[in-house]
């Protein structure tokens, strides 16, 4: 039996076990796992290195409509292509539907600006702003069968959110459908009420951004989005939960025995509202919602990671340039926080952080890490087992993983869209040297080396029913 590539003397890493051996690959599939496996036409040598499932963030924003004159700063090519720098194989943008529009002809759309486009394998949630009767009573129906078997909610911004009898309508055709139900839980009344006030007063700055969008305001929204969908009874995922209140919240449901979940981001180990309070505008650049809280709320994410309250660490990447009069210097941001755009870029840097921030540091370990960032996703999104594991029959995407080398991340690393990146002088432990994806080489010591045409489209599976992860 002879192999198109051996990774071999590396040290292979799931979500359960650790254990040395080589991995056979043949026709972009792992096919042997074990030692002295014959030959190969490519031998990788993984002497000294983590041999990991590629990363697989479930949450991330590309080429998504933001609003008039406000252009997101990665498409499709460039997006994938810093996701695999940062040692990921799949990523999971969201299809927005905007109002007025089809679900269908929004995919039409959507997929059209990424076939061709990508290098690494990506899948769509949909985000449902328009639940009429033909959307929930035919369309979504018809779609999760087809494969995208996942929809975001959102219960804030204009345009978008919910009212509750609407996430109700919806949550109820998750249910029926099987389809997997992600919540941004965030109160669109309150945030209106004290964003008003706060301009009132002149309170205008980056850094009023936090005041607007307090604990309480996730809290309150995670509460209910657990109760509404505990009238429907259906599971839900809780994204980028930021504080301890709205954790806490996540973690009762799920001690009575709720089909609750929670995802938390890097920004919310990393970062706190003091980076929003700089001169001039440079605290737009951290302006993301939930937005970055204190120490103690880092330390609280912490906790939900290490007590598994969590069951995914996704970077929320919605990237936008900062000098750039269509990003987040956009000329009515300047004039209030309130039209900053919302979002950071990160999906090349949630591995390395969370490696070197968890696993070096002693939160977290080696297994964990893997399920938080690659096998966790895989389960809940319908991709598990061909994603998000190492295993015969799974597809082979590997990254590749130098323990013990620093890097000090500069945005000049992150090859994405953007003009920055938050964590710019981070001195991070652990890095991706090589990123295949369906057994091919994306990415080598840091160098593209893949086509934007390798990246495949993947329908999906419907969750396990009745499941959730731990």
């Amino acid at each position: 039996m002879s192999f198109d590539a051996i990774i071999r003397g590396g040290t292979v890493v799931t979500a359960a076990d650790t254990f040395a051996c080589d991995v056979g690959i043949r026709d972009g599939k792992i096919t042997a796992l074990g030692n002295d496996l014959g030959p190969a036409t490519t031998i990788i040598d993984a002497t000294d290195r983590l041999v990991l499932p590629g990363g697989i963030d479930s949450h991330v924003h590309f080429a998504q409509p933001s609003g008039d004159g406000i252009v997101m700063a990665d498409g499709f090519a460039s997006g994938t292509r810093s996701a695999a720098f940062g040692g990921n194989t799949t990523v999971l943008p969201f299809c927005l539907q905007e109002k007025g529009q089809t679900l269908r002809e929004a995919l039409k759309h959507y997929h059209s600006l990424a076939d061709g486009e990508c290098h690494v394998d990506v899948a769509f949630h949909l985000i449902v702003t328009d639940p009429t009767e033909h959307v929930l009573g035919q369309e979504l129906p018809a779609l999760v069968e087809d494969g995208y078997t996942s929809l975001k909610v959102f219960m804030t911004y204009e345009g978008l959110a919910l009212s509750d009898r609407e996430l109700l309508e919806t949550m109820s055709v998750a249910r029926e459908t099987g389809a997997m139900l992600m919540v941004h839980a965030e109160n669109f009344d309150a945030i209106r009420f004290l964003t008003d006030r706060l301009e009132r007063a002149g309170n205008t700055a980056p850094r009023f951004h936090a005041a607007s969008r307090p604990i309480p305001v996730e809290r309150e929204a995670t509460h209910r989005a657990i109760s509404l969908s505990e009238l429907v009874d259906v599971p839900i995922m809780i994204v980028h939960v930021s504080n301890r209140e709205a954790m806490d919240e996540i973690r009762r449901a799920q001690q009575r025995g709720l089909r609750v979940m929670g995802e938390t981001c890097p920004q919310y180990l990393m970062l706190t509202e003091k980076d929003l309070d700089q001169l001039n505008m440079e605290g737009a650049k951290y302006v993301c919602s939930p937005p970055p809280r204190d120490v103690a709320s880092q330390q609280a994410c912490w906790e939900g990671l290490q007590q598994k309250v969590f069951s995914v660490f996704s970077s929320d990447h919605c990237p936008f340039r900062y000098d750039d009069p269509k990003g987040k210097l956009a000329p009515k941001g300047r004039t209030s926080f309130r039209w900053v755009p919302n979002g950071i870029p990160g999906v090349a840097t949630r591995l390395p952080i969370l490696f070197s921030e968890g696993v070096v540091k002693g939160r977290i370990d080696l297994n964990s890490f893997v399920a938080f960032s690659a096998t966790n996703h895989a389960k809940i999104y319908g991709l598990y087992p061909r994603k998000g594991t190492i295993a015969v029959g799974s597809d082979a995407d590997i990254a590749l993983w130098d323990p013990k080398r620093k890097v000090t991340i500069r945005h000049e690393l992150i090859h994405d869209g953007s003009d920055y990146t938050p964590y710019e002088g981070l001195e991070v432990t652990g890095w991706p040297v090589l990123t295949m994806v369906r057994g091919k080489v994306v990415v080598d010591d840091g160098t593209l080396v893949g086509s934007k045409e390798h990246g495949t489209y993947l329908p999906r599976a419907k969750p396990p029913a009745g499941a959730t992860i731990p």
